[in-house]
């Protein structure tokens, strides 16, 4: 803490920081020392989350100014916006275009010079972005089609109206692209106002017009946005309120050419994209492979997200994608290029990939959700995506029948080289399953290392309290309330169970993070998803996935390690090697027997207590900073039951045993019986199962690979995994060479020779010229026999 005396104990340029008599501290408001002045300078703003491509209106919570103040406010330390005060003393900002995702700090200034004021802003990916914040196209498919064949008519487009603080608007089409020499530092990205499309219209929410075909300096433009905004602000004003709609493909606006001949304009394009990507760097080599079933992309979420575009949660609506029901994305970009990674299944469950289907798998160019750092070509959010992958799918495949050009640059990975993770966790109050498969239960109070890997800078950390009986009374168990994580300077994760059952919390660097916006945020170094209050996954670059859930008043904990990690992994979650034997390994390298008694494996575990110097936990009330920062960190009074009794007396015993049957019957009976609770053993139960289903799901397969059909033949068979069997046939006038079906066998090869398919001439040519040889042999055999006979 820094000593400041009390007159200099402002939160003005000081937020975040702790003085010795007050704090400017986000914990300060729960342990109730904030200085006078918090609130003025540390700020709340609502919304809190809105399009990167700005112009979202929100307003300062909790602060009053003055309206003739000249109130202006700062982005990332150098964009400079507007800000204004209502007639009620509520300061406003007006967000800027980024070209980035995630947390952007942003400062305010109440007269021009002096931004002592602070806060942050959450920047989203366009197309994450909820309906309600953004221009809505009134039928998708005209937009994206019009001036193709029998596409033609009004273009309309709706908005929320309250939304945009004016009576009347403009409607403006603003142009993207990514100029310079590619993969250099000239490579930039460029929002570019083109033209306004309506002028001076009302602010009534709706807009329709008829496309007129644009000048010809503009008709180059072939992605873009279109955006509402006040008409009281000149043409083309940067930061100023207004909504946007999504990137999409301009075809309304192109040249004469394009509706003359829609399909032979595209092909121009599709051949120029095609020479453009032979130029550049290939990507493909770096790019991580697809898992190989759908279970396994499902369960992988260290490495793998749904792509929205393709979720068969919201009913598998693949546009770009048809026969498959679900797709996900590498989570993260490729190492050098920043290129993303898709995998899209069908019914079945198989990969779809382009060599069998239009709706396989592609690579990214451009990751879709973007690369950090963000900012430069090729890793702004959404839009590189764009440019690269998706305006060259209409251009190759969409408006014209060329897609063997862009399958030549965006093939589908197979799952040859694909290893999925592996799963440990923590359950109930509490058992352990180690990445090994070792189970054992440890009911400490206190703070331990569950994953360490000085190798990687990773730390996983969990924090256990005693459990109540409903009558208030102290159970001698616990359960895990807490887990906080970091992988090397990324921010600091923390999730805990809130105070309302089965509801968790989540903080980034001891801050409180709200999904009451956004249900995905980007951080430095890791993501965090919670699509719901009970939750949460927490992705790091590793590949390292943690997965909390809360249900039946306990939180569940899944880790997910990757392979990269075999050999790298120490604390209470074991040593990942294969080798269960070594899974008692303590903090100072003693292994003890796997058979050894409860209390030993209490004592054991009690060794992997951190300590405040290297705890990543929050203490922000009086009762965590008595329990837990003041206190040792395994607490050597709280002396748990090592097991159960079966009291046949006991009413809730037969219950209890006709619950806890089958796999985790054992954990079950312990947590029903010890928490005098059937709900808490089922809830056990069912988090037992669950996690022996990733486990299941994320089993290896072997992949033999894609196989292609003969020349002038087909193949009936699109699943490549092992005993997978693949038919061919011939067209009319060949005949089959070689076998008529290949199987896929244990070691990944494919059974047999290369299948071919030779034409019925051809192989009467070829058996024809055989039998000649044969004879001519036995000829020239016969002629030596005699010769040397004579002789």
């Amino acid at each position: 803490m820094s000593l400041l005396p009390f007159s200099a104990q402002s939160c003005a340029r000081s937020c975040g920081e702790k003085f010795n008599t007050c704090s400017c501290h986000a914990t300060c408001e729960s342990l109730k020392d904030c200085c006078a002045d918090y609130k003025q300078f540390c700020l709340d703003i609502e919304p809190h989350s809105g399009s990167l491509l700005g112009g979202t209106d929100f307003k300062i919570l909790n602060a009053t100014f003055e309206q003739n103040i000249n109130l202006a406010c700062r982005f990332n330390s150098e964009i400079l916006t507007d800000g204004y005060v209502d007639e009620s003393g509520v300061g406003h900002c007006i967000t800027p275009l980024l070209y980035e995702s995630g947390w952007i700090p942003f400062e305010v200034s109440t007269d021009g010079v002096n931004y002592d004021r602070s806060g942050r802003w959450l920047s989203v990916h366009h197309s994450k972005l909820s309906p309600f914040y953004k221009i809505i196209f009134g039928n998708a498919t005209q937009w994206q089609y019009y001036g193709t064949p029998n596409v033609s008519g009004d273009l309309k487009m709706i908005w929320i109206s309250s939304l945009i603080k004016a009576e009347r608007v403009n409607i403006e089409l603003w142009g993207y692209n990514e100029t310079g020499e590619a993969y250099s530092a000239n490579w930039e990205a460029e929002w570019k106002y083109l033209y306004t499309v309506g002028r001076d219209v009302p602010n009534s929410g709706v807009f329709s017009f008829t496309p007129q075909i644009a000048e010809n300096s503009y008709s180059f433009w072939d992605l873009g946005s279109m955006r509402v905004s006040p008409s009281t602000k000149p043409d083309g004003a940067r930061d100023v309120n207004a909504l946007w709609s999504g990137a999409h493909a301009i075809a309304w606006h192109l040249e004469e050419a394009f509706r003359k001949d829609s399909a032979g304009w595209a092909l121009d394009k599709c051949i120029n994209w095609d020479k453009e990507e032979k130029a550049m760097p290939n990507f493909l080599t770096e790019i991580t492979d697809c898992p190989c079933t759908l279970a396994q992309a499902r369960a992988d979420t260290g490495k793998f997200h749904t792509d929205y575009g393709c979720d068969i949660e919201a009913g598998s609506l693949c546009v770009y994608h048809p026969g498959a029901v679900h797709c996900v994305r590498a989570i993260q970009g490729s190492p050098e290029y920043g290129a993303g990674q898709q995998c899209c299944y069908d019914s079945t469950g198989a990969q779809v990939l382009t060599g069998d289907s239009i709706g396989g798998s592609t690579p990214d160019r451009g990751h879709d959700w973007g690369e950090p750092p963000y900012k430069k070509p090729p890793r702004v959010p959404g839009f590189s995506h764009w440019k690269y992958d998706v305006i060259s799918f209409y251009y190759c495949c969409l408006w014209s029948d060329n897609c063997k050009y862009y399958f030549t640059h965006r093939p589908s990975s197979d799952c040859r080289t694909y290893r999925p993770p592996r799963a440990a966790a923590v359950l109930g109050d509490p058992h352990f399953m180690t990445f090994d498969g070792v189970t054992f239960t440890f009911n400490g109070k206190g703070e331990y290392s569950l994953v360490h890997s000085s190798d990687y800078e990773l730390s996983v950390q969990g924090r256990t309290e005693p459990v109540k009986f409903e009558n208030g009374t102290v159970a001698m168990a616990t359960r895990l309330s807490s887990v906080a994580m970091r992988e090397k300077d990324s921010d600091v994760i923390e999730v805990r169970l809130r105070d309302r059952v089965d509801e968790l919390q989540v903080l980034m660097n001891q801050q409180v993070l709200s999904f009451s916006e956004q249900k995905w945020i980007d951080l430095k170094g890791v993501f965090v998803f919670s699509p719901k209050p009970t939750d949460v996954t927490v992705i790091f670059p590793s590949g390292t996935g943690v997965e909390v859930r809360a249900g039946g008043g306990v939180m569940t904990l899944t880790v997910l390690q990757p392979h990269d990690l075999q050999n790298h992994t120490q604390g209470l979650l074991g040593t990942m090697n294969d080798d269960p034997e070594d899974d008692f390994t303590s903090s100072n390298g003693v292994i003890i027997p796997l058979n050894s008694s409860a209390q030993d494996i209490f004592t054991y575990c009690a060794g992997w207590a951190i300590t405040n110097e290297t705890s990543l936990f929050t203490y922000d009330s009086t009762h965590l900073l008595n329990e837990y920062y003041y206190a040792p960190k395994h607490d050597p009074s709280f002396i748990p039951n090592f097991s159960v009794t079966e009291d046949p007396e006991d009413p809730l015993l037969e219950p209890a045993l006709n619950l806890c049957a089958g796999e985790g019957a054992s954990f079950c009976k312990y947590d029903a019986l010890s928490m005098h609770s059937l709900e808490q053993g089922n809830a056990t139960l069912l988090a037992y199962r669950s996690q022996m289903s990733t486990k299941k799901a994320l089993e290896p397969v072997q992949s033999c690979g894609w196989l292609s059909p003969p020349n002038h033949g087909q193949k009936e068979g699109t699943l490549y995994l092992e005993g997978a069997t693949v038919t061919f046939s011939c067209n009319s006038g060949y005949r089959i060479y070689g076998p008529q079906e290949r199987t896929c066998e244990a070691d990944g090869k494919w059974s047999g020779q290369d299948t071919h398919c030779v034409a019925d001439n051809t192989l009467a040519i070829v058996l024809g010229s055989v039998g000649a040889v044969l004879a001519l042999a036995v000829m020239v055999i016969a002629i030596i026999v005699y010769t040397k006979k004579q002789k």
